[in-house]
């Protein structure tokens, strides 16, 4: 399920980001993609290499979207909100990170079972 394009805000936006992650084994592939991601840009940093920083993009959607290809079966929200799905990873990984992630999940769920 591809987010809509009518989503008009980020806020209306994020609950449909999560109700795409809702497989563990995606959010841990994402997880994994915004790890690799800073860790390329700071050996780019380190390196002072500004070829390699252009692989930590590349590097972190990588592993995004073979989570969503191999798990959820579902097009990666990048595709129609690049900036809003690139906010909402952080968001979500900073979220896990802090252990607050399962709260939002479930208000997403919650909110997608009261609209139907």
């Amino acid at each position: 399920m591809s987010p809509p394009r009518g989503v008009a805000s980020f806020a209306r936006f994020w609950p449909v980001y999560l109700r795409e992650h809702r497989c563990t084994r995606c959010r841990a592939l994402h997880y994994v993609a915004a790890t690799a991601s800073i860790g390329v840009a700071v050996a780019a940093a380190c390196a002072r290499s500004w070829w390699l920083l252009l692989a930590a993009p590349v590097t972190g959607y990588g592993f995004a979207w073979l989570g969503h290809a191999c798990f959820e079966r579902n097009r990666p929200a990048t595709w129609r909100h690049p900036w809003w799905s690139l906010r909402a990873e952080w968001r979500m990984f900073a979220l896990a990170l802090t252990g607050r992630l399962r709260r939002h999940i479930e208000q997403a769920e919650a909110e997608r079972d009261d609209a139907t």
